[in-house]
Formats: C-alpha cells, structure tokens, sequence
C-alpha cells in the first residue's frame, strides 16, 4: 500500500514479517531504546502492526497496535527511522493502523504520549485529548516495598 501523503517509494504493509534485528536496528537509528528479542516476545500479543520499507526493502517505519481482545486498541512504539523523519511516515503509519484497528471491530484505539508529541498525535494524526491515568510501576513498587523491589 502506498500512500498519497507519503514520500514516493514508501511501501506500507499490514502484519508483514518484521524481524526482531529490524525493530531493533530502527529505534537505533532515532537514538531510542530496544532490548534484543522484545519484537518476537509482544509480537504475539498484537492485534497487528504496520511495517513501512523503502524501495530497497529497508524497514523506515514501525507502530504496534495492541489490544484487549475486544473494543479497544492500544497505538504503541510508533517508530521512524532518523533518516527519514518529518516526511509524513509516522502519519501515514498510524492512518494505516487506524484503518486495520476499526476493520478488526475495534471501537476505541488509544494513544498515550510526552507533551512533545502532541502536535503529532492530537494535529497530523487526528487523535483528541483525554484524561486518562498513569502509573510508573517501579516507582510505584519501590514505594509500597519501603525501597526494597
């Protein structure tokens, strides 16, 4: 699938094999984080995930799209490659998802973010402010153990 808000020869393909050295290897590439063997542990539990390559077939792009089995998807660990950002590829990752989520019977997909993505998610990518609750769960476990955890 290719798309029209996109730079020319981006390939977008739903639930395509993504090894877990390609995930890896692109959050890299954008000074994120990613533990070897994390794509082949979640990938099990995803509604599904979108996969953007170049024309040489290298992945540019990544979001996951988790969920409970029923109404509600989860957007997680959208990704573009360094070299490739502000191009529209995130946008059009998430289009793709938004697309596949509703098709699967979901009724709701949640997207959680820093402040700094916020123009991305709430003005290129249509999603609209909620409130909603967070807990850092090592915080959260350091604190009721006394430290201990």
């Amino acid at each position: 699938m290719t798309a029209k808000h996109s730079p020319p020869g981006i390939d977008y393909r739903w639930r395509e094999p993504i090894a877990d050295e390609e995930v890896v290897d692109l959050a890299l590439s954008h000074g994120g984080r990613c533990e070897a063997g994390w794509w082949s542990r979640v990938r099990e539990h995803s509604l599904g995930w979108v996969g953007a390559r170049d024309r040489s077939g290298l992945l540019v792009g990544f979001v996951n799209v988790a969920w409970d089995g029923g109404d509600h998807a989860f957007l997680i660990d959208t990704k573009t490659r360094g070299s490739h950002q502000r191009r529209g590829i995130g946008r059009q990752l998430v289009q793709v998802a938004v697309h596949h989520a509703a098709a699967a019977g979901c009724e709701w997909l949640f997207v959680d973010f820093g402040a700094e993505l916020g123009p991305f998610y709430l003005d290129a990518c249509g999603f609209r402010r909620t409130d909603a609750g967070l807990i850092h769960l090592t915080t959260a476990t350091a604190t009721a153990t006394g430290g201990a955890g």
